[in-house]
């Protein structure tokens, strides 16, 4: 496996040459790395427009993935997810022209792409989901669901999944995607948790599974620096999508890209193809008995994803953000904490003697009576504005206990992708304003000058 950025950049820093390029600090060291920090200078290709180095550092990665292409992202999968809803519309328009296109969505969609809805200017259809108990992070999609939306949906661009979820939870992409392609309609996935699945003994990865598009954040899951992330196209989705991935990318990516992030992307390459899926699969199995440890010892477990550790604290008698203060307290840095879970996302650079201190922590932790479910059912809100229309409207921050009958302006959220109460242009209620509170949201954005709504 070649490794041409890394190549390039390295003999540049060994030329010693007189930096008279941006960026401004010519490679003098102030936090380490500046002597690989480079810009488009001659030879070092351009990610937008690239035919040399870049180019082949993306199709070595394509051929790890299995995608008929992929492209770089140095500002991770929030620059994929807007440029994937971006080429849906674009494919729409060439096959329905004059027609808007609307997008069949999972509720729990990342910030990300309620901005690109509104950017772009579709209209979204939600997914609701479909678990009986209701989660801000999870939504559990069916494909009879799916079935049934399309149905209902005359005029579709595409279906948009997130999964694996923030809590673990992964949706069955394969018969997701057969619905989708049999309404002639392409499956996008926001994989950003899981990019690791590609290497997995049994390939899970969307990509493998039927997916058309595909984002994965590799700096989640994989060695790479903040900000690497991948677009991956597959070899069955629409000639357009091909066609224009590069200048969708371009759109929504900054002119500046960090070639110590592109770096790091081409690096990650050599360490994939030499023996990451052993390495994959020996934590995995160290995972798999912690699990076993831990729950003879009293925790459970939410989530199916293997190489994410989503302890259901409730059912221990704490709350995940009282969970994730004791952890911190032992040195322990969690990923994510609500009121019902606490998320943790080992990978393989973590040694053995993390996983020890981990268990060594909980077991000490004492079980004591499981806390009742406080949140009320998710009821799905009432749009009056388009997403877009409520992004750009003027606003106003007010607390939730003033916002029954409110329009929303702006997405409130514990975390990015998250099954949010209401998203802009939903009216306020009171069951969105208990969950808002249960989650520790205080205020809201509404949109200023429109009256209150019943």
């Amino acid at each position: 496996m070649t490794t041409p950025l890394c190549d390039f950049i390295d003999r540049y820093a060994a030329r010693e040459a007189v930096r008279l390029h941006m960026p401004g600090h010519k490679g003098a060291s102030l936090t380490g790395c500046e002597w690989a920090d480079i810009t488009e200078i001659g030879g070092a290709d351009s990610l937008y427009a690239p035919t040399g180095i870049i180019r082949e550092s993306e199709q070595n990665a394509a051929r790890l993935f299995g995608a008929a292409d992929t492209l770089y992202s140095t500002e991770g999968s929030s620059q994929c997810i807007r440029a994937m809803v971006y080429l849906a519309a674009l494919a729409f328009g060439e096959k329905s022209p004059g027609r808007r296109p609307v997008i069949l969505a999972g509720r729990n969609a990342h910030k990300a792409f309620l901005t690109a809805a509104a950017l772009v200017d579709v209209d979204v259809q939600w997914l609701y989901p479909e678990n009986e108990t209701y989660s801000l992070c999870r939504c559990a999609l069916s494909p009879a669901g799916l079935q049934a939306a399309l149905e209902r949906t005359p005029e579709v661009a595409a279906v948009y999944v997130t999964s694996p979820d923030y809590l673990g939870n992964c949706a069955d992409i394969a018969a997701l995607a057969q619905c989708a392609h049999q309404h002639g309609v392409p499956l996008l996935v926001d994989n950003a948790h899981g990019a690791y699945q590609a290497f997995l003994q049994k390939n899970q990865h969307p990509m493998a599974l039927g997916a058309d598009l595909c984002c994965d954040s590799a700096h989640k899951t994989l060695p790479v620096l903040t900000g690497g992330a991948y677009l991956h196209l597959a070899g069955r989705a629409p000639e357009m999508f091909r066609q224009r991935a590069r200048g969708a990318m371009a759109l929504f990516g900054s002119t500046s890209p960090s070639y110590l992030t592109l770096r790091s992307l081409d690096r990650a390459n050599l360490y994939l193809a030499d023996g990451y899926p052993e390495k994959l699969q020996k934590t995995l199995d160290r995972l798999a008995a912690l699990r076993k440890r831990l729950e003879a010892g009293g925790w459970a477990f939410a989530g199916d994803e293997p190489l994410k550790l989503t302890l259901d604290a409730k059912n221990h008698g704490c709350t995940g953000l009282e969970l994730g203060a004791y952890l911190e307290s032992q040195g322990i840095v969690y990923e994510y904490a609500d009121p019902d879970f606490l998320v943790l996302m080992p990978t393989p650079e973590n040694p053995e003697r993390d996983l020890a201190r981990l268990e060594n922590a909980l077991l000490k932790w004492e079980k004591r009576p499981a806390l009742p479910d406080a949140l009320p059912p998710f009821q799905p809100p009432k749009a009056v504005m388009s997403i877009r229309e409520a992004l750009f409207s003027p606003c106003e921050a007010v607390s939730v206990r003033d916002a029954v009958g409110r329009i929303a302006a702006s997405p409130a959220a514990a975390c990015p992708p998250a099954v949010s109460p209401v998203v802009p242009g939903e009216v306020l209620t009171a069951d969105a304003v208990q969950a808002y509170l249960y989650y520790g949201i205080e205020s809201v954005e509404v949109v200023t000058g429109r009256e209150a709504v019943d």
